[in-house]
């Protein structure tokens, strides 16, 4: 059997299923099997993101009733809900959150992500997406601004004119302002990828990024 056609690419195929295994499940479990799970708490200790904050000083009346103030706890409880509705409305079937080694997506998105990235409870599972009919959204922190979320949101041909994406018209209150749900889930848009010491990507800067510095400083914080 083992020298017929039929046979070699079985053993090929099982050959290849197990250096898969190996360098894409067991190798990176043996390297990160003690670095700590970070929690959502654990994250927002590095600081609020500034839309965060815009966004109460935008909606005050809404933004206190939703969240009261713009402080950590707030910050977290935001994060969470916003992480929720992602997974719920399946975000993920057409946003990933992997920048990959191939078609050029570092030109675009940045360094390939790590698995330094998906230390945190909110990767779990993780979010890499079936398919990419939109950009990734592993760096999307700060990349644009909450006026840009929230139109597009609302009615995403508006800013992007050849996007598939439904209208999200529930995430908005009758007067169209953002609602509990819409400020959680932008919060979440502002968040991801915030967290890492060195952000790879903002706001144009290139596949390199900036530092930790530049980082705060672009970012007002």
């Amino acid at each position: 059997m083992f020298e017929s056609k039929t046979g070699i690419f079985l053993v090929a195929g099982l050959g290849f299923f197990a250096l898969a295994f190996l360098v894409m499940g067991l190798l990176p479990w043996l390297i990160y099997r003690g670095e700590p799970i970070l929690t959502v708490d654990d994250m927002v200790q590095k600081g609020i993101v500034p839309e965060f904050v815009e966004l109460a000083e935008r909606f005050p009346k809404q933004f206190a009733q939703y969240f009261g103030k713009p402080d950590e706890k707030s910050f977290a409880a935001a994060i969470r809900r916003g992480h929720q509705l992602y997974v719920g409305e399946a975000c993920w079937h057409c946003h990933s959150q992997q920048v990959r080694p191939v078609s050029n997506e570092t030109l675009r998105w940045g360094p390939v992500s790590h698995a330094r990235e998906y230390q945190n409870e909110l990767q779990m599972p993780v979010l890499f997406g079936t398919r990419r009919v939109g950009p990734d959204l592993a760096r999307e922190a700060g990349r644009r601004t909450n006026d840009w979320h929230i139109a597009h949101f609302f009615k995403p041909r508006a800013v992007a004119p050849l996007s598939v994406m439904p209208e999200y018209t529930w995430f908005f209150d009758a007067n169209g302002v953002p609602n509990r749900d819409g400020m959680a889930l932008i919060t979440y848009m502002q968040w991801l990828g915030s967290w890492l010491d060195h952000y790879p990507y903002y706001q144009g800067e290139g596949p390199a990024g900036p530092g930790p510095a530049e980082k705060v400083n672009m970012r007002g914080i």
